[in-house]
């Protein structure tokens, strides 16, 4: 099975986005979510969200922007990826500024 990380960047500041709250889900097959865990993001912005590894299926990375980013537009970010290949590692990004924001897959 493989991991799943992230890395938050404050793309307005040019910094890490540190003390970021981060929750894990994967959605059921009846459409639901389950949690499977959740996380702070570290002083580089870092966080594992699955050391033990995810199965194939849906999964969804909800960031908590409001605690970090109060006066943003965005008091959340929800990513919603498929798992398709255990063998690989599945690193979401999210790029953050107060009016906007991206993520890739990252490596």
């Amino acid at each position: 099975m493989t991991g799943v990380t992230t890395h938050v960047l404050n793309t307005s500041r040019g910094l890490p986005a540190s003390g970021v709250l981060v929750r894990l889900e994967s959605q059921s097959n009846d459409g639901g979510w389950k949690a499977l865990g959740s996380c702070v993001t570290n002083s580089d912005g870092r966080a594992n969200l699955a050391p033990e590894g995810v199965a194939e299926g849906v999964y969804r990375i909800t960031f908590d922007t409001a605690v970090y980013m109060p006066d943003g537009l965005y008091p959340e970010v929800a990513i919603t990826f498929n798992v398709r290949d255990t063998a690989r590692h599945y690193h979401i990004p999210l790029l953050l500024s107060p009016y906007g924001y991206t993520t890739y897959r990252g490596s």
